[in-house]
């Protein structure tokens, strides 16, 4: 089920309609404002349209023709650079129901889930539609996203967003609990942003293809941990923890040096690929696990051997086992 107005219902242009290689604005084109003092406004073009700032007001109609870079001017004479907005762009100026997934999150996402134009993936749940925004920036315009939230509010605000961002065409946006299993089948990659993935894996191995991408970001190690007992039960290897810390730095050349805003640790990212369940997990386990698990065997061998022997001493036995003698 799709949710919400059409991109054409509400006068914007999908991204994919829109020429591409163009050297000048136009009428439905997704555009930025960058000021003097770097704030940001994206705007969908339109002749009537006009952007408020806190450096004035600028009316789309002196904006429209403007060749893509120049320098315009609002009502006070404020001026502004006319870009294209980036996909980092896009999912800074999202309105925010709930924390949206870091760009430099995002971005990695894509990449590990291994996206392009056409895949099919399922995101749960949706929020204000960061992630969403990114996934469907890379699968359009033959793929899809399937998307599930289950609050109606925050639902709402994500379809808002994808729309005003001319990306809710490339989304299938349910309004759903999980817990019954997804709206989809047989994708190229599953993403949960939910408090216990775990509990999931089951309809994750029923929705994807033999083979297909999971991902995950979860706050604290616990839910990690949880998460990674489950892959043992539900089949899924190649399994990697991975955290991604971004570190800005000041583009000045006089003053060149890290910036002192730092970007830490915004979440873990838990990756994998289901597998068949007919497998013997511990033979795809990574070797740092297998060493450990099998020092873990060999020292319960030597504490049961331990207490065998002194339950034969307690009952009369020797003290030390008997030698074979040489032949």
């Amino acid at each position: 089920m799709t949710d919400g107005l059409s991109l054409n219902e509400q006068g914007l242009t999908p991204l994919t309609e829109q020429p591409a290689n163009r050297r000048h604005v136009q009428t439905g084109d997704l555009a930025m404002l960058f000021t003097s003092d770097y704030k940001r406004y994206v705007l969908h073009m339109h002749p009537e349209g006009v952007t408020h700032t806190h450096l004035g007001i600028y009316r789309h109609s002196a904006l429209i023709g403007q060749p893509w870079g120049a320098a315009v001017q609002s009502q006070i004479g404020h001026a502004a650079l006319l870009l294209q907005p980036s996909l980092t762009d896009l999912m800074k100026s999202l309105k925010r129901g709930t924390q949206i997934i870091y760009p430099k999150d995002a971005a990695y996402i894509v990449h590990r889930l291994s996206l392009h134009a056409g895949s099919r993936v399922i995101e749960a749940g949706t929020g204000s539609g960061g992630l969403t925004t990114a996934l469907a920036w890379a699968v359009m315009p033959t793929g899809m996203v399937f998307t599930h939230e289950m609050r109606p509010d925050i639902h709402q605000v994500a379809r808002e967003n994808l729309a005003r961002v001319a990306l809710l065409p490339y989304v299938k946006m349910m309004l759903a609990d999980i817990e019954d299993g997804f709206k989809a089948n047989d994708v190229d990659a599953v993403f949960l942003d939910v408090r216990e993935p775990w509990r999931y894996l089951p309809h994750v191995r029923a929705a994807l293809r033999p083979g297909g991408f999971f991902a995950s970001l979860l706050p604290t190690a616990n839910q990690v941990i949880e998460l990674l007992h489950g892959f043992d039960q539900h089949h899924f290897a190649d399994v990697s923890v991975e955290e991604l810390i971004l570190r800005p730095y000041k583009a000045s050349p006089s003053r060149f040096r890290p910036d002192d805003n730092l970007i830490g640790h915004t979440g873990y990212l838990i990756f994998a690929r289901c597998i068949d369940p007919g497998e013997d997990m511990g033979r795809w386990q990574r070797p740092e696990r297998q060493r450990y698990e099998a020092r873990l065997r060999t020292e319960a061998e030597i504490a049961a051997e331990a207490q065998r022997r002194a339950i034969d001493i307690a009952a009369g036995g020797k003290k030390y086992p008997e030698m074979p003698l040489p032949d």
